[in-house]
């Protein structure tokens, strides 16, 4: 294995165990705040974050993976003046933008509470307006760093994010709920403070990456400038930022838009045959509990993604075809190697789960997690779709074929909003459309991706690699956890948080054995150290 190849496992190894560290702490984070501002208070939360995240990625998605990629291909010749000259360029537009992002959300907190149908919800649009700016403008930096292949301070960036939210926002939603009047007004001034509390975390982050930023002005003044090379003007930087963020700001924006048109969608259209408080709650079941579960493990998708399109770029650069073809083919075999086994294994403890971490906070009843549990049963599977259409937009935006994953996702997201429009207005399906309609978007989106990427990257497509080894890893590891389930009783595993974490640590192992047995995780995947402390 080439240091190029490790590090480009390292990059994904140390963005993605940070990025699952954050998701497990926000899932942790969730469960006093549930606790706290109630199920109607988490629908409001909620309903909050969609038009927060479109909003966010239209202004910062596609400039951070241009800068990467940009200076990345600029390091790789050397050119070091350039480099800074895109950083400074982007700065400015991103905070540009968020500027205005900020002042979109608080002037029009209203317009977008009452398209949500919770008018109560006016108040968190506002309390998370400060974190558009603050976000964009950190964007800039972690963009830079990525680049320049240092994933350390995004992924401690991340963590002190997530963090916050829990010293900072958990306090504020507590005290704020207890001000409430009513009982929707608690729940309202609830998610706002956790809210304010969030943007208070976006802050300190924000600090922290501009202090890693100027720390690390040295390791580039170390590189030699190529001479060779011109200085490009920032009208021409700035052209070509545009030229490379905008279809993928697009295709970010996509997903982010259909979850604000689910949040607008699902309950307007079960208030047209249930109460509007069980609608409400339905939805904050699914948007509060299921899919913050969900985006656990794909956190290793996101750190996937983000590595390859500087390592693709460098490849490109240096018109290297076998790297490229290298690269792909590792990002891609560790889609399928986290995704299969998140997929079924979270599938199969969907209920469980929920229960654990939910059912004593006293505010969800048995139901309720019910309800959670068959939505998440179904939610889970899109876990594999999403590795994979994530590593491969990755590959194809280090390809500069950007705009091949924007059309892709909008595709697979006008399938999703048909089925989900036809779906949840059935009585009988309501809020357990959502999944299903979930589950045909990726796979619109997967398909041709993997397509393109053969075609573009020259990488010939291994069933072995992608399916067949993984499969079969994940298959022994579902025998492991049936057989659990059935001896320790699927009643008692549903209220003993120690039996689920021992099944979740037994299937892991089982799965990491037979994946080393089949070969799905070859020898050069693991770091040195630990093969020779194992003597592999």
């Amino acid at each position: 294995m080439t240091q190029k190849q490790r590090s480009l496992i390292g990059g994904i190894s140390l963005l993605g165990m940070a990025g699952i560290i954050c998701k497990v702490v926000g899932v942790l984070y969730r469960i006093p705040l549930a606790g706290s501002i109630g199920p109607a208070g988490m629908g409001i939360y909620q309903q909050v974050y969609p038009s927060y995240n479109l909003m966010l990625t239209i202004a910062s998605a596609g400039i951070p993976v241009a800068i990467s990629r940009t200076v990345a291909s600029c390091l790789a010749r050397n050119d070091v003046r350039n480099a800074r000259r895109v950083f400074r360029a982007s700065a400015i537009m991103l905070t540009g933008l968020g500027v205005v992002m900020s002042a979109i959300m608080l002037t029009f907190s209203r317009q977008f509470a009452s398209a949500a149908g919770t008018p109560e919800s006016a108040l968190s649009f506002m309390s998370i307006a400060p974190s558009l700016f603050l976000v964009c403008a950190m964007s800039a930096f972690r963009g830079e760093m990525q680049g320049r292949r240092r994933m350390a301070p995004t992924a401690v960036s991340q963590l002190i994010e997530q963090v916050g939210k829990v010293f900072i926002a958990l306090p504020l939603a507590s005290h704020m709920y207890a001000t409430g009047e009513t009982y929707m007004d608690c729940c309202a001034r609830g998610a706002a403070g956790a809210l304010i509390g969030t943007s208070c975390a976006e802050g300190v982050a924000l600090l922290f990456m501009m202090a890693c930023h100027f720390l690390s002005g040295k390791e580039l003044a170390a590189i030699p400038q190529n001479e060779n090379i011109p200085v490009s003007s920032y009208r021409s930087i700035c052209a070509n930022i545009i030229g490379i963020s905008i279809p993928i700001s697009i295709g970010a924006c996509i997903v982010p838009l259909a979850n604000t048109i689910d949040s607008y969608m699902l309950v307007n259209i079960m208030k047209g045959y249930l109460p509007d408080n069980d609608a409400l709650i339905r939805y904050g079941v699914y948007s509060g509990l299921v899919l913050p579960l969900i985006n656990v493990p794909t956190a290793l998708a996101m750190a996937m993604s983000i590595n390859l399109v500087p390592a693709i770029a460098t490849g490109v650069a240096l018109r290297d075809q076998d790297h490229i073809r290298r690269e792909s083919a590792t990002g891609l075999r560790f889609a399928s190697l986290i995704g299969l086994p998140c997929s079924v294994g979270m599938s199969m403890l969907a209920e469980p789960i929920l229960s654990v971490l939910y059912l004593g906070s006293g505010r969800y009843t048995a139901e309720q997690i019910h309800l959670g549990g068959e939505l998440l049963t179904f939610s889970a599977l899109t876990i594999i779709l999403f590795t994979q259409v994530q590593a491969t937009s990755g590959i194809l935006q280090g390809l500069r074929k950007q705009r091949i994953p924007m059309y892709t996702l909008l595709a697979g997201v006008v399938m999703k909003v048909a089925l989900n429009y036809t779906l949840v207005r059935i009585p009988g399906f309501d809020i357990h459309g959502a999944p299903l309609a979930s589950l045909l978007c990726y796979t619109v989106s997967m398909v041709p991706n993997l397509y393109c990427v053969s075609k573009y990257s020259g990488l010939r497509l291994s069933v072995g690699d992608l399916l067949l080894r993984p499969g079969l890893a994940t298959a022994v590891m579902a025998l492991t956890v049936f057989g659990m389930r059935q001896l320790i009783g699927p009643e008692k595993l549903s209220h003993s948080l120690p039996a689920v974490l021992l099944v979740i640590l037994l299937a892991a192992c089982v799965y990491l054995v037979s994946a080393l047995l089949t070969h799905a995780i070859h020898r050069e995947d693991i770091p040195a150290r630990i093969r020779r402390r194992i003597g592999m």
